[in-house]
């Protein structure tokens, strides 16, 4: 076949880029080669806009036993424990097809974390929708909900965290981003590197169909008004099978059959043996005629690009066939070898005993184009916003328009969809600052939560990247957690956009910088580009899904209010930011303006001072301020529990308004009984900490002195309300 300028474009490659496959084949490409380019060359495989912003990340330290660069990252807990995590996206498949879409992007991630060796211990979803009032929207948010739940649920693994957001910016391209955590023993975590010459390369699993093909490509372009036309390039999940697949893998991973293992995600077989091969240093024949398919007539060119789910490649040692062959058999999946390694550094693709395609590695991996692309610096819109200038509300009804809006109403209508308690070490689910889990027959446990703010990063990118690294940590310390490590999903729109990639990059600097600061290394992520739909691009955002380490679980800690008559705490100075707040973005409809400052010294030494207060059991609850502020965080504590609160105003009070909905940063609000009050002060007074009195807990009501009082009955009715007008 002829290869001509609109097969090169269907493909989703620049025309110049394929004048440099030529040069480095020495030759033109053949369709299959070309196919085998376009998936290993799109941004969602090569991170070809992105590499070199990442590599700035701060990615090591004292608990990271693997970062980026393999399936998922791995972090010591201690004990010969490992945690395996990572954060993927699957945005355009699952705006096409909801369902399907959102169900296969939980099963890629799970089979990230299982091919290292991990037993997959919970799920959280980061899920961004476009505003309630878009006719797609409903039917968008319940068909992720479900293809979500449905997985998981399936597979019996909890889904125990999230975050569910609604914002016109993604009418035409939601975000659906997954992540995995899984429990390992460090002296057996699996790699995808090969070793070895002449090792069987063995396929396991499904059997290959034509669902997928180009998923990944797809994934690397905008949409435009024909977008429902790439249904096809969906996948399709099967749970019940990936259960299969996980049991048979983490059987054959007790002894030492398995060289490397790879599974099949974006570009399917293809990127599978080309990323075992290069980071092997080797090359791959593969016998495409002994691939399972369960469709007549599949071409290598189908068959390398499939993107069929439940499928791994396994590098075996030798002599360990027949033994791996029989687990397989055992849990009914597909086991074939059809392939080995080699000496030539090439991918050799063999179809009727015919080399149809021969493609030197190094061309698909190190290769691959990685660009410098321009980028503009965020024209930062610094309106300074006059309260007196705004039609006067009543703090009341400016609560009550907060707590009753989609972004901020009781989301467990969605969460009751998730089995969040199977598998029995599910300590806190979802509802708190972070959910905890068990680590299984032991006294620790881990925190784990996911956080997005893209208001604050489209305002100010810098600000934005590193509040959403800050917010992501307060919420693990407030559950008594150290915060150990982060995955990372970078949701962007086109980076060919100069003013695009200056979000990107000047988010990441963000990133960088708290990570760095608060020593949060990044050990996993994924970067999806291209996000928006006939040149409307979505706000930046990145999601930041954090992992901390309880050494001793004796009582957890949440936001709930445990007592009457206790003491109210706030820790952290507010001043009263409300440009970029939810008081007027709710209540007046503005949303310019800057974020507010965070400064990362307080960060670490407020977050570390109440970690010292949780682990001298001197706290009964706890929670952090962010969107809404101070009165939203302490209607949230009150709500969910069976007390409300009775708050004092400040003496020197200048603004009700700036004071109580003002999301000045590295705050949190501490419960603390009588008889521990004076050790807690003092400990926040010898770490120079700030903090104030602010009220005490009582039954039945929420008031601030003289200006509110709502029964916590009624905040909890306010809060549930919006799903039922949906």
């Amino acid at each position: 076949m002829k290869i001509t300028n609109k097969i090169i474009e269907n493909h989703g490659l620049k025309l110049d880029e394929y004048e440099n496959i030529k040069k480095l084949l020495k030759r033109e490409p053949n369709l299959l080669e070309l196919g085998i380019f376009s998936a290993m060359w799109n941004e969602h495989c090569s991170y070809k806009s992105s590499r070199i912003h990442l590599k700035n990340l701060p990615t090591k330290g004292k608990h990271v036993i693997q970062g980026p660069g393999e399936n998922a990252g791995v972090i010591d807990i201690g004990d010969d424990d490992a945690i395996i995590f990572k954060i993927e996206s699957h945005n355009h498949p699952s705006y096409i097809e909801p369902y399907q879409g959102a169900a296969t992007g939980v099963g890629g991630i799970l089979r990230d974390v299982f091919t290292m060796g991990a037993r997959p211990i919970a799920l959280l979803n980061s899920i961004h929708f476009g505003s309630p009032k878009h006719l797609k929207t409903k039917s968008l948010l319940n068909g992720v909900v479900s293809g979500i739940g449905g997985y998981g649920n399936c597979m019996g693994i909890p889904t125990v965290a999230g975050e569910t957001k609604f914002n016109e910016t993604y009418n035409e391209n939601i975000l659906v981003n997954a992540m995995a955590v899984g429990h390992a023993k460090k002296d057996k975590i699996f790699y995808s590197k090969a070793k070895g010459l002449n090792k069987s390369v063995v396929y396991v699993g499904s059997k290959t169909g034509r669902d997928g093909i180009h998923g990944a490509s797809m994934a690397s372009a905008e949409f435009d008004e024909n977008s429902e036309e790439k249904k096809p390039t969906v996948q399709v999940g099967d749970p019940f099978t990936e259960k299969l697949l996980m049991e048979a893998c983490l059987e054959l991973m007790k002894d030492n059959s398995i060289i490397s293992i790879q599974d099949m995600g974006a570009a399917g077989l293809t990127s599978s043996s080309v990323e075992m091969a290069s980071k092997g240093e080797l090359g791959i024949e593969l016998e495409l005629d002994k691939i399972p398919c369960r469709e007549e007539n599949m071409t290598p060119y189908e068959m390398m690009l499939s993107e069929s789910q439940e499928r791994m490649l396994i590098i075996l040692e030798d002599g360990k066939e027949a033994h791996a062959k029989k687990i397989f058999e055992k849990w009914d999946l597909d086991f074939v070898i059809i392939g080995k390694t080699t000496n030539t550094n090439n991918l050799t693709l063999k179809f009727n005993k015919k080399v149809q395609g021969e493609i030197p590695i190094e061309c698909l991996a190190s290769k691959a184009p990685i660009y410098n692309r321009k980028w503009t610096k965020k024209n930062i819109q610094k309106r300074k916003i006059n309260l007196k200038d705004l039609k006067k509300i009543k703090i009341e009804d400016a609560l009550i328009k907060i707590l009753s809006s989609p972004n901020h109403s009781n989301k467990s209508w969605i969460t009751n969809q998730y089995d969040q308690n199977v598998m029995c070490d599910t300590v806190q689910k979802s509802g708190s600052d972070a959910a905890i889990l068990r680590i299984h027959n032991k006294d620790k446990a881990i925190a784990v939560s996911v956080d997005s703010s893209a208001n604050y990063c489209k305002s100010h990118p810098i600000t934005g990247g590193k509040q959403i690294v800050c917010e992501n940590w307060r919420n693990l310390i407030t559950v008594g957690a150290k915060p150990l490590a982060i995955t990372n999903c970078l949701n962007f729109g086109n980076p060919e956009n100069k003013e695009i990639m200056g979000e990107f990059a000047e988010c990441l600097n963000g990133i960088k910088e708290a990570c760095e600061f608060l020593n949060y290394p990044v050990v996993s992520g994924n970067v999806s580009f291209y996000n928006g739909t006939n040149k409307k691009n979505i706000y930046p955002t990145p999601v930041i899904g954090g992992v901390g380490l309880i050494k001793k679980l004796s009582k957890p800690i949440s936001h709930k209010f445990k007592k009457n008559k206790s003491n109210i705490i706030l820790i952290g100075k507010t001043f009263g930011h409300l440009e970029q707040s939810c008081f007027l973005r709710e209540n007046y409809s503005i949303i310019e303006g800057m974020p507010p400052e965070i400064n990362l010294l307080n960060e670490k030494n407020n977050g570390e001072s109440l970690l010292k207060l949780i682990d001298k059991d001197l706290i009964l609850s706890a929670h952090d301020i962010s969107n809404g502020g101070l009165i939203t965080t302490l209607s949230e504590m009150a709500m969910s529990s069976n007390f409300g609160a009775k708050i004092l105003k400040p003496k020197k009070l200048t603004n009700l308004f700036k004071y109580f909905f003002g999301e000045d940063q590295a705050r949190y609000i501490i419960e603390v009984e009588n008889n521990c009050l004076s050790k807690v002060k003092k400990i926040l007074a010898d770490g120079n900490i700030y903090f104030e009195e602010i009220g005490v807990t009582q039954e039945d009501n929420f008031e601030i002195d003289g200006d509110l009082k709502i029964s916590t009955k009624e905040l909890f009715e306010i809060n549930n309300q919006w799903y039922n007008n949906f």
